[in-house]
């Protein structure tokens, strides 16, 4: 992993390289800066894990740069104040500012090491809290000892001890992101964030924003690309980019820099990144959709995840990791998977691959009642599944509406059977669903929020 990066903003030349030299010798990279402006410029062009922010500075004080950079966005990472002379008026303001710490002048090296060690402690908790937030909770291991799944983990164990591109290739819902994880969770990038980009749930017209990041007299905003600096970026469903986001992709990878949208200066990158795609990339770059030459840099060490179909060995050890997990979770009732319900299943084709059995689980445990899941429950819940994922030209009935309901709880029935179809037939896109129904983006994200549809299948892949 890249070493933590500091930011030293003192106009004291003698002191500024005391304490890079300190800094560096302990295995930090350190950037210096001898005012507020080379702060700006350094902050822009590399972002610091940890900032030293010397109060009183020539053309600005460092309080006014904490204020500043507090206004136009939040402060880039835990600020450490250095101050010679402050007083107790100062240090309240930058505390209310969000300063993280105080280092006086002059400055003890065992302080100084153990307030910067604590710095970059709080600020990748803060990164990982943020992290979570933004993501639904799921499961996050490779669940399985059969022969498929045993060879999928040892290709993961050999990749983990490189910094290679993955191309992550299998159906939709059959735990690409999961196993992404676990690469990520294997290699020397553990320690730093792992940043999901799913192409087809960002809006078009924000894309490139998200993405790459945007810059203006007003301040910076990082991207999704550099938030993911020191560890992983997974781009999931690569094929869903359009063209002019695959060409600043390439570019990226390519120079391991960015231009910011606005901005006219390259930001160093350093993320390992692992695509995922469920569709065919070659053949998408022979029909002309998808770039060449970013299809061969994804696909450095091409990774196939096979379908829960060819991993039926590991139902039953999928069924308990489940219950368990939606168990502890959501405080349901923990429910037994009897050995001829776990036959039944192992003998089932799983077309929602893992993502399905996901959702059988938790709806079993949830509407069920005992300890043993029963055969009928099963069935029942099987014969649901099929209603809403297969057409009823193939299932040879339309799909089962309760007559009895209000019209419009019979209309919701029908429009979340009739969406879950299309997103299964969609690949999980919403882009491309977007597209299959007819609807603008935004309101379709409205209509599956009111359905209580997951365009993920309720948990990331």
């Amino acid at each position: 992993m890249a070493a933590a990066r500091i930011l030293v903003v003192d106009d004291e030349p003698d002191i500024r390289a005391t304490i890079g030299d300190i800094l560096e010798d302990e295995g930090y990279a350190v950037d210096l800066a001898e005012s507020a402006a080379a702060a700006r410029e350094a902050r822009r062009s590399r972002q610091p894990d940890v900032v030293l922010l010397d109060i009183w500075m020539p053309d600005l004080d460092g309080i006014s740069l904490l204020r500043e950079w507090n206004e136009r966005g939040g402060l880039p990472c835990p600020v450490v104040m250095i101050s010679g002379h402050g007083t107790v008026e100062t240090a309240v303001e930058a505390t209310r500012l969000g300063a993280w710490d105080f280092i006086e002048k002059p400055i003890s090296l065992t302080k100084l090491l153990l307030v910067v060690g604590h710095a970059l402690e709080a600020g990748r908790l803060k990164r990982e809290n943020e992290g979570l937030r933004r993501q639904l909770p799921a499961p996050a291991e490779l669940v399985g000892s059969g022969r498929a799944t045993q060879a999928l983990r040892a290709q993961i164990d050999k990749l983990a001890a490189h910094d290679t591109g993955v191309l992550v290739q299998g159906e939709p819902g059959t735990g690409k992101e999961t196993l992404a994880r676990a690469l990520h969770e294997r290699s020397t990038r553990r320690a730093g964030p792992f940043v999901t980009v799913a192409a087809g749930a960002i809006a078009r017209e924000h894309a490139a924003i998200a993405l790459f990041g945007a810059e203006d007299a007003n301040g910076l905003q990082q991207g999704l690309i550099e938030q993911a600096n020191g560890g992983t970026l997974f781009l999931d469903e690569v094929a869903d980019l359009d063209p002019e986001l695959q060409l600043r992709l390439s570019s990226v990878i390519e120079r391991r820099a960015l231009i910011r949208c606005g901005g006219h200066e390259p930001v160093a990158i350093g993320a390992r990144v692992i695509a995922a795609t469920a569709h065919d990339l070659e053949a998408l770059v022979a029909a002309g959709r998808f770039r060449e030459e970013l299809y061969y840099q994804l696909k450095v060490v091409p990774l196939t995840v096979p379908p829960l179909r060819e991993r039926s060995d590991d139902i039953p050890e999928l069924l308990r990791y489940h219950a368990d997990w939606f168990a502890n979770r959501d405080k349901l009732p923990y429910r037994h998977f009897p050995v001829a319900v776990q036959n039944r299943l192992r003998h089932y084709v799983w077309p929602g691959n893992l993502r399905e059995l996901r959702n059988l689980v938790q709806r079993l445990l949830v509407l069920g009642s005992g300890g043993d899941v029963g055969l009928d429950e099963v069935e029942l819940a099987l014969g649901q599944v099929a209603t809403a994922t297969v057409p009823a030209a193939a299932a040879g009935s339309a799909p089962a509406i309760d007559f009895s309901l209000p019209l419009r709880e019979a209309r919701e029935q029908f429009e979340r059977a009739y969406l879950l179809y299309q997103l299964d037939a969609a690949g999980g896109s919403v882009g491309k669903l977007a597209k299959a129904v007819g609807m603008e983006r935004t309101h379709l994200y409205r209509k599956l929020k009111d359905l209580d549809i997951d365009p993920r299948g309720g948990a990331r892949e």
